[in-house]
C-alpha cells in the first residue's frame, strides 16, 4: 500500500476512539433517548441499547458512537454522571480489545466507603493519580454497598493511588485501598488459610431421620461442639444436610479425616470443612466454566431446564418422559454421590418442540414432585 493511499486500519482505529460505554442506564432508556442527550456533544454515527439476546430486555449500558474523536472526549470530560430520565449514568472508553480489563492490571479495589460517596465522588477523589477507564461503586436496592472498583490505564497509576489512598479517612471512615484480586486468587488465599485454622465442618447426604441431636451425638465423639444445625426448608423438612462447628481445629480435623465416607443407614455421607462463601462463588464459577467448555464441543439443540425432580428420576427415565415431544439429542440428570441434585436438562432439535415440552410438563407431577420447567437459551453455530 503507497503512502498516499488511505489506510483502512487507522480509520477502524480512529472510529472506535470515538465510542464512548454508557453504563448503569435505566431499563426505560432507549437509543432515540441516547441520541438527544449526546447530540449537542457532536455529530454521532449512532446509539445502540445492549439487550438479552432472547428476551429482549434492556441489558443497563448501552453505546454512542460519535463521528470525531474530539466530540466524544468532550462528552466523556464534561457530561459524565450527568442524568438520562432521573438517574446518572457512567461513561467510558469503549474497549473492543478486553484484555487489559480482564487481565486485572491497574484495577485496585476500594471497601469501608461511606455511602454518601458515589460514582461522580469516587471518580474526582482518584483522577488525580492517572487516568481512569472506569470506575464503580456497587450498590444494591438500598444504595451503596460501602466497596468499589476502579481501573486506570496503567500499573503506575494503580500504585499511586493505593500508596497515596490506603488508610485515609474519607467522611470519617478510613477506608482500605488495595490491588484488585480476582475471585479465583481471593479464594485460595482463603483456603490457604482456613485450612490450618477450621474449626466449622460441612455434613451433607444423610437421611430425614437425623435431627440436630443425632448429628451432634454422632460429631461429639471427637471433641466438644460449639453448634449444630440440621438445614430445614420451609415446612420443616431436613435438606439433607447441616454444619457442626467445634471448639478446636484439631477436633474438627480428626471428624472430617474420620467420618468422611461413612455409610449412615445405608447413605454415604461427605464431610468436610466448611467453605467460606468467596470458596463456594469461585468453585461455582470453575464448574461454570467447565459446563460452558463441555457444552460448545455438544450439537446445536434447544435446552430445557427441570427442577423439582423426584430423587427416583435418572437419564433414562427423563429421557423417556420427554420422548413424546420431539428429537432428543441430550437428556441428563445432575449426580452428587450417586443420588440425583433434582435437577436437569433436556434438549430438543427445534425451539417448536422445546417450547411444547415445556407448556404440557410444567406443573406436571412427575413421581411425587410437580415439575418447574423452563426454556433455556439455544446455542447456535454459524
Amino acid at each position: 500500500m503507497g503512502s498516499g493511499e488511505p489506510n483502512p486500519a487507522g480509520k477502524k482505529k480512529k472510529y472506535l476512539k470515538a465510542a464512548l460505554y454508557v453504563g448503569d442506564l435505566d431499563p426505560d432508556v432507549t437509543e432515540d433517548m441516547l441520541y438527544k442527550k449526546f447530540r449537542p456533544a457532536g455529530p454521532l454515527r449512532f446509539t445502540r441499547i445492549c439487550r438479552d439476546p432472547v428476551t429482549r430486555n434492556p441489558l443497563g449500558y448501552g453505546y454512542v458512537n460519535f463521528r470525531f474523536p474530539a466530540d466524544a472526549e468532550w462528552a466523556l470530560n464534561t457530561m459524565n454522571f450527568d442524568l438520562i430520565n432521573g438517574k446518572p449514568f457512567r461513561l467510558m472508553w469503549s474497549q473492543p480489545d478486553d484484555r487489559l480489563r480482564k487481565s486485572g492490571v491497574g484495577n485496585i479495589f476500594i471497601k469501608n466507603l461511606d455511602k454518601s460517596i458515589d460514582n461522580r465522588a469516587l471518580f474526582y477523589l482518584f483522577s488525580a493519580f492517572g487516568n481512569i477507564l472506569s470506575c464503580k461503586v456497587v450498590c444494591d436496592d438500598n444504595g451503596s454497598k460501602g466497596y468499589a472498583y476502579v481501573h486506570f490505564d496503567s500499573l503506575a497509576a494503580a500504585n499511586r493511588a493505593i500508596w497515596h489512598m490506603n488508610g485515609v479517612r474519607l467522611n470519617n471512615r478510613q477506608v482500605y485501598v488495595g490491588r484488585f484480586k480476582f475471585p479465583e486468587e481471593r479464594a485460595a488465599e482463603v483456603r490457604t488459610r482456613d485450612r490450618a485454622t477450621f474449626t466449622n465442618v460441612f455434613v451433607k447426604n444423610f437421611g430425614d431421620d437425623i435431627d440436630d441431636e443425632k448429628l451432634k451425638e454422632l460429631f461429639s465423639e471427637y471433641g466438644p461442639t460449639e453448634s449444630v444445625k440440621v438445614i430445614r426448608d420451609a415446612s420443616g423438612k431436613s435438606k439433607g444436610f447441616g454444619f457442626v462447628r467445634y471448639e478446636t481445629h484439631e477436633a474438627a480435623q480428626k471428624a472430617v479425616l474420620d467420618l468422611h465416607g461413612k455409610s449412615i443407614d445405608g447413605k454415604v455421607l461427605y464431610v468436610g470443612r466448611a467453605q467460606k462463601k468467596i470458596e463456594r462463588l469461585a468453585e461455582l464459577r470453575r464448574r461454570f466454566e467447565r459446563l460452558r467448555l463441555k457444552e460448545k464441543s455438544r450439537p446445536p439443540g434447544v435446552p430445557i431446564y427441570i427442577k423439582n425432580l423426584d430423587e427416583t428420576i435418572d437419564d433414562e427415565k427423563l429421557k423417556e418422559e420427554f420422548a413424546s415431544f420431539g428429537s432428543i439429542s441430550r437428556a441428563k440428570v445432575m449426580m452428587e454421590v450417586g443420588q440425583g441434585k433434582g435437577f436437569g436438562v433436556v434438549c430438543f432439535s427445534s425451539f417448536e418442540e422445546a417450547t411444547k415440552a415445556v407448556d404440557e410438563m410444567n406443573g406436571r407431577t412427575v413421581g411425587s414432585k410437580p415439575l418447574h420447567v423452563t426454556l433455556g437459551q439455544a446455542r447456535r453455530r454459524w
